[in-house]
């Protein structure tokens, strides 16, 4: 399965709007870790490495930032996260960043795996 935007449910409601997510309909994989990234200042980058085994879904909850994707051949692809009824599917081995995060952003990572030290990929030549 390829990088891709992943649409969840919305419930309109002049009250404010719902949105939801169950396993399997919306989400791929089994969700063993749940982390969140608030508070990055201005010009900062988050990210900057590929997992081994794990998938992932981001998503930004409040505000916006972009998902860049880049490949061994240093092509990269631009994904703008700024609705909290998209997501972002990363399969394994998928070499991302994160940066252009707005004032109050809050991005919300559901991931396939635990924490593993181990699983991380640093250099992108190791894909």
């Amino acid at each position: 399965m390829n990088v891709r935007i992943v649409q969840f449910p919305k419930i309109s409601d002049p009250r404010g709007n719902l949105t939801f997510l169950q396993n399997p309909e919306q989400i791929p994989f089994e969700i063993k870790r749940v982390f969140w990234t608030y508070d990055v200042p201005g010009g900062e980058i988050r990210g900057g490495h590929a997992y081994k085994h794990q998938k992932e879904i981001i998503i930004a909850l409040s505000g916006s930032f972009d998902v860049v994707i880049t490949n061994v051949s240093g092509e990269q692809q631009r994904f703008q996260l700024n609705r909290s009824y998209f997501g972002l599917y990363l399969p394994p081995k998928t070499w991302r960043h994160m940066e252009n995060f707005s004032t109050n952003s809050l991005g919300l990572h559901l991931s396939s795996e635990h924490y593993s030290k181990e699983d991380y990929i640093y250099n992108l030549e190791e894909l």
